[in-house]
This record gives C-alpha cells, sequence and structure tokens, in this order.
C-alpha cells in the first residue's frame, strides 16, 4: 500500500538513471528502488578507482545515504505484472507506476565493501605487473590505458582492438588524437585484432591475438561492452515492447510503447543516441517531470517529450589531460582535462543526490 495515499513509484535499478530518479521523486511519491546493489556507483569514475582505490570512497554511495524516505529492497527483479514487481528473494512489490533502469548485466558485487575490495584487488594486479594488456578500444578500455600510462609509467601497456580506430562512437579526428596521445605515453595499440576470451587466464602471460601476434603481458582487463540486462523481462507483460536487440521501445515522453504508467530511462532503451551517463541522467529527470504531471493529473498530452542531439564525447586521458568532441571542435589535451579529469564530475554528481562533494 503506498504510504499516505501517495502514488507508489517502484523504480527498477540503482544505477545512475534509477538512482537519481528515486532521489528526484523522494518528495512527490511513495518511492520504492529495486536493486542487487547496496550502493550506487558512479560509472565514469570506475577506472580512477582501479589505479587509486580510495576514489571509491566517494564514487562508491549507499542508497541509504542518499534516498532517506524512500524504501529500498536489495533484490533483482523477476517478473512484471499489470500490478506489481516480482523479486529473486519473493517479494510483491505494488505499483501505480514503474521504471525500468536496468542498463547492462551487472558484473560487480552487490555488497559496497567487496567492490571497494574488488578495487584493491586489481590495483594490486597491477603494482606488481611490469606489463598489462588491456582488451578493447571503446571509452573504457582507451580511459583504462589512460589511467596506468600516467600513474604508471614505467608498465608496459598494449591495448587490442577488433576495430580499425578507437572509440569508434565518436568521429575520425578524435580518435587520432586519442591514439596520438596514447602513442606518446608508449601504449602500444593493436587494431583489428582480437583476443579469445575464453582462453583468458590468471596465470597465462603470454596471449596470442586472432592475427598471430603474441603479447607478453602480466595481467589482463577485458575491457568490452556487457549486454542489456533485459532478457528477464522475455517472461513478464514487456516481453513485446523489447526490439531485436534487447531494447525497450520508449515514446518519445520515455513511456514504454502500449502502456500509461510504465517508463525506461537509460541504456535499456532503443532511443538511437550514444548510450552514455549524462544521457541516462537526463532521461531520469524528464521521466521525474512527468511522472509528477502525471500524479497531478494532468493528460498525457501534457508530457515534456525527449529529443536527441549532437553526440557529445568527453573522454579522460589520465588525471589532466581529456579529449572533447563538441559540435563544431574537436579538443584535446588540459581543457578537456580541466572539465572531467581531474574529479571525473563525482563531486556535482554526489552534489546532485543532495550529499557532500
Amino acid at each position: 500500500m503506498a504510504a499516505e495515499g501517495k502514488a507508489r513509484v517502484v523504480v527498477v535499478g540503482g544505477g545512475i538513471a534509477g538512482s537519481l530518479l528515486a532521489k528526484t521523486m523522494e518528495p512527490h511519491a511513495d518511492v520504492v528502488l529495486l536493486d542487487p546493489k547496496d550502493y550506487l556507483e558512479i560509472p565514469w569514475a570506475e577506472l580512477r578507482s582501479i589505479v587509486e582505490p580510495s576514489f571509491a570512497e566517494r564514487s562508491l554511495i549507499y542508497h541509504r545515504d542518499y534516498l532517506t524516505n524512500a524504501t529500498i529492497v536489495t533484490s533483482s527483479a523477476v517478473n512484471i505484472t499489470e500490478h506489481t514487481v516480482l523479486t529473486a528473494d519473493g517479494q510483491s512489490l505494488a505499483y501505480d507506476y514503474l521504471v525500468i533502469a536496468t542498463g547492462h548485466v551487472l558484473s560487480s558485487p552487490g555488497s559496497r565493501n567487496e567492490r571497494i575490495k574488488e578495487f584493491q584487488r586489481d590495483n594490486g594486479k597491477i603494482e606488481s605487473s611490469e606489463s598489462v594488456l588491456i582488451i578493447g578500444g571503446g571509452p573504457t578500455g582507451v580511459e583504462l590505458a589512460g589511467e596506468i600510462a600516467v600513474d604508471y609509467p614505467e608498465k608496459k601497456v598494449t591495448l587490442v582492438h577488433r576495430g580499425s580506430r578507437l572509440l569508434e562512437f565518436i568521429g575520425n579526428k578524435a580518435s587520432k588524437k586519442c591514439l596520438d596521445w596514447l602513442t606518446t605515453k608508449k601504449v602500444d595499440v593493436l587494431f583489428q585484432q582480437s583476443v579469445d576470451l575464453d582462453l583468458l587466464s590468471d596465470t597465462e602471460k603470454m596471449y596470442t591475438t586472432s592475427a598471430g601476434e603474441t603479447v607478453r603481458a602480466d595481467c589482463h582487463f577485458v575491457c568490452i561492452g556487457k549486454p542489456l540486462s533485459s532478457s528477464w523481462l522475455h517472461d513478464t507483460i514487456l516481453k513485446e515492447s523489447l526490439d531485436n536487440k534487447g531494447r525497450l521501445m520508449v515514446n518519445n515522453d520515455l513511456r514504454i510503447k502500449g502502456y500509461n504508467n510504465i517508463f525506461a530511462i537509460g541504456d535499456i532503451t532503443d532511443i538511437p543516441e550514444i548510450k552514455q551517463g549524462y544521457l541516462a541522467q537526463k532521461h531520469a529527470l524528464l521521466v521525474a517531470k512527468n511522472l509528477r504531471l502525471l500524479i497531478k493529473g494532468l493528460p498525457s498530452s501534457k508530457l515534456e517529450t525527449y529529443s536527441t542531439g549532437y553526440p557529445l564525447a568527453l573522454v579522460s586521458l589520465g588525471r589532466k589531460e581529456g579529449l572533447a568532441q563538441l559540435p563544431f571542435i574537436t579538443l584535446s589535451g588540459c581543457l578537456p582535462g580541466m572539465i572531467k579529469s581531474r574529479d571525473l564530475f563525482v563531486g556535482k554528481t554526489r552534489k546532485q543526490m543532495g550529499l557532500n562533494a
């Protein structure tokens, strides 16, 4: 039963989008956040935490620290009916409005303390290695290579990428600037090659790429995209709302097509845009506005609509430099670094969640 006659909003997923939505709706509804983790991880701070585990003390935030009036359920959703969400631990959560924000498949531990230990172990791997292999040349692989190259210039870093250029989601010019920067930091980049993930082990020191090249490395990090966390929806009322890539099809007010009271936000949507954290936050704020309008009884015609913009990109390259693709210019060096790389927007995000920076 919703508290004090308020509408009940159930948010499935406590990542960067779901957590902001839950926080924003807290004063306006009876909010339930369902997440298998007991914390929010600021995703763009992950790689800094690998080279500096103490950084995670600010970027991993207990849900209970920013949600003071919401109900937090530490479990996963396993089914959805027209009125309830069923959880892995057997609970049935009634909703008036539902928001799906499950993003990508979770590989992190459910406990904040265990996640910090994971960063410490990863850092120990780097500390004890003379050479590091990074698999994947998207933003995660590039930023990790940058973090290691700057903090551990004596380490030999090799990056293996299946594509023909780094950061393929942005323009050629930005990709080239990124490669030039990594080259100056003595990072070896091998293009159009891959490493068989099934053959990886923590004891193996020699890796053979798909092109037959041998790379020696004391440790490795896999930085390739994770699958969407939508397979659990196949047996729910939303099974017909998934496209052939497993994304939820939404209208421009971010309601799932065919439903008046169920929304989707973040990477799980079929919105044709680069999947980035700041865009997921935009989804969350727009849906929070629309939920408030619906709760007040306004008609659907009054709901705000989402429109995609020019694809912006901001990639950190170590602690002081970065790469920015803006509408009419591509910048690299200290200016983009000042914008993102120093604090990785952790202070800004914490303030947004009502916490000290």
